[in-house]
């Protein structure tokens, strides 16, 4: 019999479930209990939230690691390679390994369908418990309550922030996210929230199941100077802990905050030094994520951002409203067409002077017509092309060394540009020279 290659079994799920999304807990817990899975590690800490779970998710990792535990991360989507989804030590899965863990899965499930989510989270998990892992942590991929990451009773809840997104499955108000997101919470086990204003459904929750409960804002905090940042929150014994002078970090600092307070909920050493090495040292391609290239013999500042929502897009314009540049802001875009559109629009239209758009290689993208006319209704100065890479070289011809390129919106348009620099490497490689 000739062995699937990674390649083979990920076209294999993407046709296994007749709905790419379907929501519910039943088949993947029959599925883990035939493969007698349990927990993937004594510590688990699952992380869900409208945006900056990947971040947070980050954070705890390397705050974890930077103490000696052996830590395995969870998340999605990918950028560039489905191995990306599954990390042990900031290492992704190999496609062996993937390929192994999918099998058990297959060969477990029977006659009972599981969509490509819920295969690659079992795969995860089952890779998870034979690591002998000291804790995981696990994004939640969609909502909260009936996403099958949510098979797992975790130690500790973490809820980043609840805005309007993916509303055909959680409903189109904050409340509705909320009751959704408050289902990772368990009875008597500590919750923590990093939104400033948490609807009623969530604090509701959190009350009828006796969580202890950590606001942003009352319980934990963080304060932002020009040089550095500061932060205070509560132990598990009510304690309150301090931290002063920290570096600056190009991953947003409310969500490092936020992980702090996690970590500090977890009764692991708490050394100073440690913890602002761990946070400094964190990185995740594709968030606030800064390159330098060099554009035929051009020096160019390059930022990745993969802020597809208002939300999202209104603290990208807040960060960029705090580096001013002496040059202009030039965007390449490219959106789902799912999303609110005129929402992103709305809050970034005033920190660019010059946009390019492109439709994204998917059958869900935006037209650049339809992205063109949108920002040309704001007055917007605007070109579009064919692809995102296009757009990309189009912009690198125009800019100048005090510009920046702000490269944003969906997974699909920072992979393309992902795979674009790869490309230009590789050339220069070949050509003799760095980029």
């Amino acid at each position: 019999m000739t062995l699937r290659t990674l390649g083979d079994w990920l076209a294999y799920l993407e046709q296994l479930h007749p709905s790419a999304i379907d929501m519910g807990l039943e088949r993947s817990q029959q599925v883990a209990g035939k493969l007698g899975l349990t927990r993937p590690a004594p510590r688990v800490i699952t992380v869900t939230g409208t945006n900056g779970k990947g971040s947070t998710c980050a954070f705890i990792a390397s705050l974890m690691q930077a103490q000696g535990l052996k830590v395995g991360v969870y998340s999605s989507p990918h950028l560039l390679r489905y191995n990306e989804r599954v990390q042990v030590q900031g290492v992704e899965a190999t496609d062996s390994q993937l390929c192994e863990a999918f099998a058990a899965v297959e060969a477990a499930r029977g006659d009972i369908s599981l969509t490509y989510f819920e295969m690659g989270t079992l795969a995860a998990f089952w890779l998870f418990e034979r690591a002998a892992l000291d804790a995981v942590v696990l994004e939640i991929g969609l909502g909260g309550r009936l996403d099958a990451v949510n098979l797992i009773d975790a130690d500790l809840a973490v809820i980043t922030s609840i805005g309007v997104d993916h509303a055909d499955w959680l409903g189109d108000t904050r409340e509705s996210v909320a009751f959704e997101k408050a289902g990772i919470l368990r009875q008597g086990r500590p919750a923590l929230c990093g939104d400033l204003d948490p609807p009623a459904p969530l604090l509701e929750r959190v009350k009828a199941l006796g969580c202890p409960f950590l606001l942003r804002g009352r319980d934990f905090d963080l304060a932002v100077t020009d040089s550095d940042w500061h932060w205070q929150g509560h132990d598990a014994r009510g304690l309150l802990v301090e931290l002063h002078h920290l570096p600056l970090l190009d991953l947003p600092m409310e969500n490092a905050a936020l992980a702090l307070q996690a970590y500090l909920l977890l009764d692991l050493p708490w050394v100073p030094e440690h913890i602002s090495a761990a946070l400094s040292s964190t990185r995740l391609t594709g968030r606030l994520d800064r390159r330098q290239i060099n554009w035929h013999g051009k020096p160019l500042k390059l930022l990745l951002d993969v802020g597809h929502n208002p939300h999202a897009a209104h603290y990208l314009a807040q960060r960029l409203a705090g580096r001013p540049l002496a040059g202009k802001r030039l965007a390449v875009f490219g959106l789902l067409a799912d999303k609110d559109l005129k929402g992103v629009l709305a809050e970034l239209a005033g920190s660019v002077q010059d946009w390019a758009v492109a439709p994204l290689p998917t059958p869900r993208s935006c037209s650049a017509g339809e992205l063109q006319a949108a920002l040309q209704n704001l007055g917007a100065r605007v070109t579009s092309y064919q692809s995102v890479a296009l757009a990309l070289e189009g912009q690198c011809d125009q800019a100048t060394a005090e510009d920046e390129i702000l490269l944003f919106g969906s997974f699909y348009c920072v992979a393309e540009a992902l795979e674009w620099l790869a490309r230009r490497a590789k050339e220069d490689i070949a050509n003799g020279f760095a980029g």
